[in-house]
Formats: C-alpha cells, structure tokens, sequence
C-alpha cells in the first residue's frame, strides 16, 4: 500500500509577530491559526509540537490495535497521550502513556505488545529517520 498526504503552511511576518496557519488535505485543520504564541505561550491555535503529539498518539494507538487484533484480541478501549517535550530548539522526548481495556489479555502480554507497537509505528520510525529537504524559491 503507498499513498501520499498533504498538508500546507503559510507565514507572514516575523517570527515574533507574524501570524500563520496550517491546513490538512482533510481540511480537519482549515486555516487552523499557528502563531509565536500558539507555540510558545497559551495562545489559541496549534502548534507542531502539539501535531506531533497528535499524529504520534494516533498512530501509535492505531498500530498497538492491530497487533491485538493479530494476536486475537480486540480491545474494548485503548487511550494514549503522547507528551512532546521541546527543550533549547529540539524535541527532547515524547512520552506515550497509554490506558487500554482488552478482555482475555494479560498484563505481561499487552505490555509486550505495546512495546512492539511502540517500536514499529510508522511515526515512531519517522522520529529516528533521516529528514530530506526539498526547497523551491518563488518570486
């Protein structure tokens, strides 16, 4: 299976006072509001850390349910939180707390199966990957 996903940023300003947004193709985000203080303080709008969370919990969750349904269980619910720590211009550490109810399971098997879901996901791999940049220059 391939596919491609797009999303787009726009900026205008300075990095302090300037203002921009962020779209997804799905347009779940339209114009969603990004700004200094959506990302450094509380302001209202997004922020990449935060979508980082966000993609990393969902597809974390996502990958941890079809291990289980691999393994013949099928989870009542499963929840996690991905904590993205930015410290001195890098993320320093995402941590994943997750809170699952998966009748028949033992504790020492969802574990297992969690940490394997952990290491496979495709965003978990995208975070010790090689980045590539492509740049246009437009007039």
């Amino acid at each position: 299976m391939k596919f491609t996903r797009k999303a787009n940023a726009n900026w205008k300003g300075t990095g302090m006072e300037g203002k921009g947004t962020i779209s997804t193709q799905s347009t779940t985000l339209d114009n969603a509001q990004l700004s200094f203080k959506t990302r450094f303080a509380d302001g209202v709008g997004t922020n990449p850390e935060e979508l980082v969370a966000a993609a990393h919990s969902g597809c974390f969750t996502m990958q941890l349910s079809f291990l289980l349904n691999e393994g013949g269980y099928t989870a009542d619910d499963l929840t996690t939180e991905a904590a993205v720590t930015f410290e001195d211009g890098s993320i320093t550490l995402i941590h994943l707390d997750l809170k699952g109810k998966v009748p028949g399971i033992s504790t020492e098997e969802f574990e297992k199966t969690a940490a394997k879901a952990k290491e496979i996901c495709p965003i978990s791999k995208l975070l010790n990957t090689t980045i590539t940049l492509t740049v246009t220059l437009v007039a």
